[in-house]
């Protein structure tokens, strides 16, 4: 291996080591420059080429000119892989059936001919991967919508489930919060069979080789002869034809209520549930029933496209599945604090902007904890309805490390105990902590058709845990608390047998694993017990030969990726902070090689790039949690490879900076021996 250029290997002095002091000053110089004027920071949100697939079949259906369609179509140009298909992460080892499929039917909505050489090479990958036969059920809505696949061929999702009782297992709340949102429009969607073909010359009929008549619409599953799985689709079948003799009594009341409900959930900014899925499918819901594009609702929807949703890069336009302004404003905060910066006018402004965010607003989760005061953060700048655990989780440890003066202010310390006796309350009855609902996992809404796409439950992780406990430790709270006590116990029981903890929300056993370890040193653990020095003996084997970490979306699905690929600025940063947590002198040596693999990848602007996807929307095994790779039944019912066609990856464009410093700011604490 060639030597660094930053060569940390000799002992560090008293003093902050300069090459660390010069790399700490460059990023926070970038983060000064980024700041915005209200006070925020924010990435872009990189995701699949769905988003802009979807948006651009949306404006078909809702007979809507974007000006800047023809820089969509560009966007899908750009991004189509040398074979033909388009992937859903970058560097995917394959490319994504229901990502092509999506792509090349906008393609066409758009007047391209079948004969185009880019829909000529889509064609011929989708024919060479099982055609549509293989696509996932939004992806079959998606065609039925424009006229390409029967309705009576895809999940009935009967609006009456609006009105379901509590006690039931369906009922629309013990689904996660995104489902949930998801599932409300769709409802009107389906039970309307709405179609807005598209033109002759433009439909899809090339993709039909045999003919539509000979199509296997069949939902693909694998499942025994007596399982849930059978029985829900029979029923689904059973449902399909009651609805085609009308036999839906009270349906229109049904109808009415759902209209109702995603009317009062639309977000500030004109979205809906701060993510795409529910803001599009919203849309084009109220749309089927008479709501007109210039209608006030539909017109604020429309809108926020081209505000802060929307991003370009290299001359193409892109549409984010999501934003997150105040996910990123807490964690540069937190990165400055690591730094021991002082708070500076720009901190207090960020501060101020954070807390005028904060949410008191009794949403969705009040439905299963109606006792809980509002409080809490959401991922997004105007999504009111669902607070964020994780994002409450590091907004309640910046508050925790606040000068005295400032943490002592009136406004802040109310915001923080309210968020604290908000975050306490969502704790689920197993120990841990979800992202945004309590007890969210009754497995038998995955067994329904709907569910074979990403997740539809958010049960407790390890990593949303995991940043609970260490916001509680920073407040105060010890071992002996009955929530921290209950919190430790869930994680001792996520652990690996070889050590590391599943990334539910990154990727994926270096983040759960980077996430752990911080918070067992902050509630006092021996990090010299057997089980810790297994998790971080399973991080030291990761370390690439650069002295980088890096672990790829595939380990989703293939247990042998575990921790493998190539290194990133964030997943370093995320391995260095999990070390460092363990206080072990005898780690120095590779603690100063990540390091210096993080200054030898830094920008001269101060930043560092980072194309690969380290961020997770949905593993994509439908319940939320990790998969038993030893469990053959469970892992076959999982109808995806290491391409993740049913997952959805991201990549945060600002995990690349505030994870490293943060890193460089506790490698500075602990070379200088505090």
């Amino acid at each position: 291996m060639q030597t660094s250029q930053a060569d940390i290997s000799a002992p560090l002095p008293s003093e902050r080591e300069p090459l660390l002091d010069r790399a700490i000053a460059k990023a926070m110089a970038w983060l000064d420059r980024e700041q915005t004027e209200e006070g925020f920071w924010v990435g872009m949100l990189e995701s699949s080429y769905c988003m802009e697939a979807e948006w651009l079949l949306a404006m078909h259906f809702l007979g809507y000119e974007h000006p800047r369609k023809v820089d969509l179509v560009a966007t899908l140009l750009a991004g189509q892989r040398a074979d033909g298909a388009w992937e859903s992460y970058y560097a995917a080892p394959s490319g994504d059936i229901n990502s092509t499929v999506e792509c090349y039917a906008a393609l066409r909505s758009t007047g391209m001919p079948a004969d185009a050489e880019p829909l000529v090479r889509a064609r011929r990958w989708i024919a060479d991967n099982g055609g549509l036969r293989k696509i996932r059920v939004f992806t079959r809505y998606w065609l039925a919508l424009i006229g390409e696949w029967p309705w009576d061929r895809t999940p009935n999702l009967p609006p009456e489930v609006i009105a379901y009782p509590k006690w039931l297992p369906f009922n629309l709340y013990n689904f996660s919060s995104w489902a949930r949102a998801t599932l409300l429009p769709l409802t009107v969607l389906s039970a309307r069979q709405v179609v807005r073909p598209l033109p002759e010359g433009r439909r899809l009929d090339e993709l039909f080789p045999e003919g539509r008549d000979r199509e296997d619409y069949r939902l693909r599953h694998d499942q025994p002869l007596f399982s849930f799985k059978r029985l829900f689709l029979a029923t689904d079948r059973l449902l399909h034809g009651y609805q085609k003799v009308g036999l839906t009594p009270g349906r229109e009341l049904a109808l009415k209520a759902c209209l109702e409900w995603i009317v009062r959930h639309q977000d500030a900014d004109g979205a809906w549930g701060g993510i795409q899925p529910p803001w599009i499918y919203s849309l084009m819901a109220l749309n089927s029933e008479g709501y007109d594009i210039t209608h006030p609702v539909i017109a604020k929807g429309l809108s926020t496209l081209d505000a802060h949703w929307s991003y370009e890069r290299n001359g193409s336009l892109h549409i984010q599945a999501s934003e997150s302004p105040v996910w990123d404003t807490w964690l540069t905060l937190l990165a400055m604090r690591d730094c021991e910066r002082d708070f500076t006018p720009g901190m207090e402004r960020a501060l101020d902007w954070l807390l005028d965010n904060e949410i008191r607003y009794r949403g969705d989760w009040a439905e299963q904890t109606p006792e809980l005061e509002p409080s809490g953060w959401a991922f997004e700048r105007a999504n009111l309805h669902y607070p964020d655990i994780d994002d409450t989780a590091v907004a309640l440890c910046v508050l925790a490390r606040l000068p005295i003066g400032l943490r002592n202010r009136p406004r802040v310390k109310a915001a923080l105990d309210r968020a604290l006796h908000w975050s306490l309350g969502m704790q689920s009855r197993n120990g841990g902590w979800a992202a945004f609902d309590r007890d969210n996992n009754k497995l038998i809404l995955t067994t329904i058709p709907f569910s074979d796409f990403g997740e539809a439950l958010d049960p407790p992780s390890a990593d949303v845990t995991a940043h609970m406990v260490e916001a509680l430790a920073l407040l105060g709270y010890s071992r002996s608390d009955p929530a921290i006590g209950k919190a430790y116990r869930f994680l001792r029981d996520e652990q690996e047998p070889d050590g590391p903890w599943f990334g539910r929300w990154g990727v994926n056993y270096i983040y759960g694993t980077a996430a752990v370890l911080p918070a067992l040193a902050a509630i006092g653990e021996d990090m010299n017990a057997p089980y810790v020095r297994r998790a971080a003996e399973w991080l030291v084997g990761c370390q690439n030969a650069d002295g980088g970490w890096g672990e790829t979306c595939a380990s989703y699905m293939d247990e042998s990726l575990r921790g493998q690929g190539p290194s990133t600025a964030s997943q370093t940063a995320w391995s260095l902070m999990a070390l460092l947590a363990t206080g072990n002198r005898d780690y120095d040596p590779l603690l100063r090689r990540g390091l210096a693999f993080l200054i030898d990848t830094q920008r001269p602007d101060g930043t560092w790039d980072e194309p690969y996807y380290t961020g997770t929307g949905f593993p994509g095994y439908g319940f939320g949690a990790r998969l038993d790779f030893r469990d053959e039944r469970t892992r076959r019912r999982i109808a995806q490879g290491t391409e993740l066609q049913r997952g959805f990856m991201l990549n945060y464009n600002l995990y690349r900076h505030y994870f490293p410093l943060m890193a460089m700011g506790r490698a500075c604490s602990h070379f200088r021996g505090r």
